[in-house]
Order: structure tokens, then sequence, then C-alpha cells
């Protein structure tokens, strides 16, 4: 898993795109990013399925923030970004979050 980050000039936002590898996917039908950004909407960011059973999903996130998140996997499995730039705990059971820093 990995972020690429696109900064615009024109206004304070940050083109993210979060992208869910073949390998975690084992498989997957679907995966949604749920997270901060969406209110933790598991309907509101599905990924993209792509080829090679990879998931992408670009998402526009104000600069100055840091957003947590996890995917949802099949709409049942929780998993974590594997090469976010931090963790923190989600404050609702032993699990963490991933986070991206904008």
């Amino acid at each position: 898993m990995s972020t690429t980050k696109k900064y615009l000039k024109s206004k304070p936002v940050c083109k993210v795109t979060f992208k869910f590898p073949k390998e975690a996917a084992n498989g997957a039908k679907k995966v949604a990013i749920v997270g901060d950004f969406n209110d933790w909407n598991e309907k509101k960011d599905k990924m993209k399925a792509l080829k090679n059973g990879s998931f992408t999903k670009t998402l526009d996130l104000e600069v100055g923030k840091e957003y947590q998140y996890r995917f949802l996997i099949d709409g049942e499995v929780w998993e974590n970004d594997w090469n976010a730039e931090k963790y923190v705990p989600t404050g609702v059971s032993l699990e963490e979050n991933s986070v991206v820093e904008v």
C-alpha cells in the first residue's frame, strides 16, 4: 500500500492517491477507503479495481491537516495501510488507524 501526493498551486488542496495492492486485497471484490475525510462512511469512497488485482482511489484533501483512515475489504475486513506515515489508536478498540499528512 502506498500513497502519492500532488499539491495544487491554484488552491490549498492535495490530490492524494491511495493504492491497495493485489497482495493485500487477496482476491477481494471491492475495497473502500474510509476515514476522517468522508466521516467514516463505508459507502462513499469505493476504490477502483485495476486489472492487476490492485485497487486505487484519488481524493482531494485540504492541505495542513492529517487524516486517519483504514481500508474496508468486501465490507467485512478492516486493514491498515502497511506504509502509512504513522498510526494512532482508534479510541474504540485496541486497533490503530493509518494516518496521512498533507
